[in-house]
């Protein structure tokens, strides 16, 4: 039997938006869901999404995302990235998306294709070569899990 991950149900319920397109994203990782010229969102692991407001939008919600344990904004950037934890962020990640869509539309339909200096700046994490044997052998003892729940208190953006 295999489990589905919380960004596993968030792919499920975007694949029936029917102004959604599904593909790879432009930075090449994981799965990007958007409209033709725009990525709106992008999942590059099972426990987050890198989504594309704009600034204008970014600026207008930054009260409320910063109030957000499950959100982390990036200063500059028009992405955000939610981290998933539950099916309460899946909720939150697609009323963000639907803002995503409106901002994008905001043109009535003939915005023009992105600028790529506003495309996703995911980066792999890496591990330094001297950590990474000790970061294997912790990642079997379930820490990184224990990190992730407490990087939901440590308040980001700020």
């Amino acid at each position: 039997m295999v489990r589905m991950t919380v960004a596993d149900r968030a792919m499920t319920q975007l694949e029936s938006w029917p102004n959604l397109i599904s593909g790879s994203p432009r930075c090449a990782a994981g799965r990007a869901f958007g409209t033709p010229g725009h990525d709106i969102v992008h999942f590059h692991s099972d426990d987050a999404a890198d989504l594309h407001l704009t600034h204008a939008a970014v600026h207008r919600l930054l009260p409320h995302l910063r109030d957000s344990t499950a959100v982390r904004v990036h200063p500059g950037s028009s992405w955000i990235t939610v981290l998933l934890d539950c099916d309460a962020d899946v909720a939150l990640l697609l009323t963000l998306i639907s803002v995503a869509l409106k901002e994008h539309d905001g043109a009535g339909g003939t915005a023009p294709p992105e600028d790529p200096s506003t495309l996703c700046d995911w980066q792999p994490q890496a591990v330094p070569p001297t950590r990474a044997g000790a970061f294997a052998a912790v990642r079997h003892r379930r820490v990184p899990a224990a990190w992730k729940a407490v990087g939901r208190f440590i308040p980001h953006g700020r």
